[in-house]
């Protein structure tokens, strides 16, 4: 287990979580986005060098579980938070509709195949949450899960909240650490956004029909998502809620609550033992006998 960095964004662990009192923009002093970006690039600078460490220490992972409503940020937030990490030493994975494969196992199985080794960064855009979240919002999602009869859609939800929190337990204590973060974008700032994506033909890509979809069922996603933060949000795998009408406060903050994570984890790079150095010393020699 890790010692949890402290946020005035960090969803408590006692279910008193409520997204009504969530800000979804900064109150106060906004930096410009010229000064935003400065202090990124020097938290980036800092986790680009702990990632090396982590590596050569090898006795963690990292995974960051980012979780939002659509136009949110997610990608644009992990592929800058990122920007200055090692590709080899970071893996990102996007989950969306499950395969006929992955419906042949239970829902963490397809995420599970992809958690990240010792020593890496592992990052979910989607995740298992998508099963206490669209498929709470769409329970007749669980008619092609093929579940054994009869099951109770009324306390499912409660089921997978504790087989995430066992699972997520789990991984804690064989060494992986979990951040999770809720992206906490407005109704008003989403509608801005899918605008933006309709007029702008270079962003006409990211717009589909089933956003608007989606969007008709907010207030039964903010409950869902209400409902997920509260029942999974523990010290050993806790929840941010970020606000995230503003991207560059948002993957700022992101990025700040990884480093102060990486610098609590005590990581070092592997002390050679004495045979180990007579070892090295040996081949040095032989190296510089060479002509």
């Amino acid at each position: 287990m890790f010692d949890v960095v402290d946020s005035s964004f960090l969803v408590p662990f006692d279910g008193t979580f409520s997204i009504k009192k969530a800000p979804t923009k900064l109150k106060g002093k906004v930096l410009s986005e010229k000064q935003y970006h400065k202090k990124l690039t020097k938290v980036i600078e800092k986790m680009s060098d702990y990632q090396r460490t982590l590596y050569a220490h090898d006795h963690h992972a990292i995974l960051l579980i980012f979780q939002a409503m659509d136009a949110a940020g997610k990608d644009s937030t992990i592929r800058t938070v990122t920007s200055g990490i090692n590709p080899a030493g970071c893996q990102v994975f996007s989950f969306k509709q499950p395969s006929s494969r992955e419906l042949e196992h239970d829902f963490l199985w397809r995420t599970a195949r992809c958690l990240p080794e010792r020593g890496r960064i592992g990052i979910f855009n989607r995740s298992y949450y998508e099963e206490v979240l669209v498929v709470r919002v769409h329970p007749e999602y669980l008619q092609s899960q093929r579940l054994p009869e009869p099951y109770d859609p009324n306390t499912i939800w409660k089921e997978r909240f504790e087989s995430i929190r066992e699972h997520e337990q789990h991984l804690a204590r064989n060494g992986t650490i979990i951040l999770k973060f809720w992206l906490n974008v407005s109704k008003k700032e989403q509608k801005r956004r899918f605008l933006s994506r309709i007029e702008v033909p270079e962003k006409n890509w990211k717009f589909s029909s089933g956003d608007i979809k989606e969007r008709g069922h907010w207030d039964e996603y903010m409950e869902a998502y209400e409902h997920a933060v509260n029942a999974t949000s523990r010290p050993w795998a806790p929840w941010y809620a970020i606000p995230a009408d503003d991207k560059p406060f948002m993957r700022l903050t992101v990025a700040k609550i990884l480093l102060k994570t990486f610098e609590r984890l005590g990581l070092r790079y592997p002390k050679l033992s004495k045979s180990e150095k007579a070892e090295l010393e040996k081949m040095r020699m032989l190296l510089e006998q060479e002509s």
